[in-house]
């Protein structure tokens, strides 16, 4: 299928319907989500949180949440305790257990389907990269994007960026796609914060207040965490594989 562009290790894709094109013929799938899922998961990680994906807002992300022994982020960025603002995360104590509900990186998490599934964003690019070149083989890079008020998908660049940041450091052959996503990262990588800044994205968060928001994602590899999907929940790599060797150890011994 020329469209899941499996001549190359490293590819690139947008969306929903990207993922769905990909997923099938990689080792593993990259959600990039910068404002603000994937920087949302990236700072509750390092801080030893557990993520709950949820591509529902409301109700359902509340009765899911305590369905996994969890607590629900509120959707709205003013309200008071977590919410899909990353400063709101910036102090999350360890062992938090929280579902994030987003219309872009969690709805692309939660309809994975059984494909080893990361995230990543600028501020981790290069040791999600650095644990990719080491662990899996061919890569499918997602960015998330925006929606239109119709509901269509409406390419972001600051989506764009954090692809190429991680494309950037992959090892491996790239696509047409995933190589024009590393030269929009390299156009502008001494002035990140800036085009984010100014991009409309940005520009709109931070007429919403959340400026502050805007520069933690600019951030450009300031993280070691590695933010993997176990099951349904995202947790730093490290943690996921030793579980996995704990379960499969167990297994062994039970034989």
């Amino acid at each position: 299928m020329s469209f899941g562009q499996e001549v190359y290790r490293v590819r690139f894709e947008w969306g929903m319907d990207g993922l769905i094109a990909l997923k099938t013929s990689v080792a593993a799938i990259v959600i990039v989500d910068v404002l603000s899922f994937s920087t949302c998961v990236d700072i509750a990680v390092s801080n030893g949180a557990t993520i709950f994906p949820h591509g529902e807002r409301g109700e359902r992300a509340i009765e899911y949440a305590t369905r996994n022994n969890a607590i629900a982020a509120d959707h709205e960025r003013n309200s008071t305790g977590f919410t899909l603002s990353p400063a709101s995360l910036a102090n999350i104590p360890s062992g938090t257990r929280l579902v994030l509900p987003s219309p872009n990186g969690s709805r692309l998490s939660f309809e994975h389907h059984g494909v080893p599934i990361f995230t990543a964003c600028l501020r981790n690019a290069n040791a999600v990269a650095e644990y990719l070149n080491k662990c899996v083989g061919s890569i499918g890079v997602i960015a998330a994007g925006e929606q239109w008020p119709n509901g269509s998908l409406r390419p972001a660049l600051e989506d764009h960026l954090g692809a190429g940041a991680l494309i950037a450091m992959l090892s491996g052959t790239r696509s047409p796609e995933a190589e024009a996503g590393v030269a929009v990262f390299e156009s502008v990588q001494s002035h990140l914060k800036s085009k984010l800044d100014s991009c409309g994205s940005g520009r709109e968060l931070i007429d919403r207040g959340f400026a502050y928001d805007v520069a933690l994602a600019a951030e450009l590899n300031v993280s070691n965490a590695v933010p993997m999907l176990d099951r349904n929940a995202y947790q730093d790599a490290a943690i996921v594989r030793s579980s996995q060797q704990v379960q499969a150890s167990e297994i062994v011994n039970d034989r």
